[in-house]
C-alpha cells in the first residue's frame, strides 16, 4: 500500500506545481487584460491569487496525502482547481484518491 501513497504524493505534487505555475502566469498576464477591460483584469488577478493559495496548500498537503484529513482536503481543493487549471486539478484529484485508497 505504500506504493499507492507514494504515487498519490507524486501526482498531487506535480498537480500542485502546475497549478502554481498557471496561477503565476495569470497574475503576470492580468495587467495586459486590463487594457481591454479593467474589471476583467481585476478578476483574472483575483483568480490567480486564489489559485496560487490553492496550489501552495496542495504542495504542502501532498506530503500527507495518505492521511484521511489531507486526502479529503486535497480532493476538495482539486475539485475547486478544476475550473482554472484542468490538468493540475485532475492530477491533484487522482493523487488524493490514490492516497485515500492506500488507507484502505
Amino acid at each position: 500500500m505504500a506504493g499507492l501513497a507514494y504515487a498519490g504524493y507524486i501526482l498531487a505534487l506535480i498537480g500542485a506545481i502546475i497549478i502554481i505555475i498557471l496561477s503565476l502566469l495569470a497574475i503576470i498576464g492580468s495587467p495586459f487584460i486590463a487594457y481591454n477591460s479593467p474589471f476583467a483584469g481585476i478578476g483574472v488577478l483575483a483568480i490567480g491569487i486564489i489559485d496560487l493559495i490553492i496550489g501552495i496548500i496542495c504542495a504542502i498537503g501532498a506530503k500527507y496525502v495518505s492521511t484521511l484529513t489531507w486526502g479529503i482536503i486535497l480532493l476538495v481543493l482539486g475539485i475547486i482547481a478544476l475550473g482554472i487549471s484542468n490538468l493540475g486539478g485532475i492530477l491533484v484529484i487522482i493523487g488524493a484518491i490514490l492516497g485515500l485508497l492506500s488507507r484502505a
